[in-house]
């Protein structure tokens, strides 16, 4: 398949309660090994954030979405975990976890234009 990338992605979900387990999906984290690629595509939809019984406010989970992003883009200010190598940031950012923020375990697929799959899975997924 020349030109066509194995991607994998997960979708960030925001978790409002961890104990009730109800999420809502804000997110894309896409990866692809072979191409170098990893980039997160996030938008918190306020009006159905309010519909949960939430404990944290929008500010908290904005920093949150922002220390992904800046772990995918591999920015200086993104902490030790933004200077790992692109395979071990994507599986640290979809590692398993019981917080606020979470991600689905990950899929994967083959893509030729890996920005547009980001953006086709985003509207797909989250909007």
């Amino acid at each position: 398949m020349p030109g066509k990338h194995l991607y994998e992605y997960a979708v960030i979900r925001l978790v409002p309660r961890v104990e009730r387990e109800e999420f809502l999906n804000v997110g894309i984290i896409l990866f692809s090994k072979d191409a170098k690629y990893l980039h997160c595509k996030y938008q918190i939809n306020i009006d159905k954030l309010k519909l949960y019984s939430c404990e944290l406010e929008e500010a908290d989970f904005e920093q949150n979405l922002s220390a992904f992003e800046k772990i995918c883009a591999g920015s200086k200010d993104g902490g030790p975990v933004a200077q790992w190598e692109i395979p071990d940031r994507f599986r640290w950012l979809t590692a398993q976890r019981s917080s606020s923020i979470q991600t689905s375990r990950p899929h994967n697929g083959f893509s030729d234009n890996l920005d547009k799959t980001l953006e086709r899975l985003f509207v797909e997924l989250v909007l």
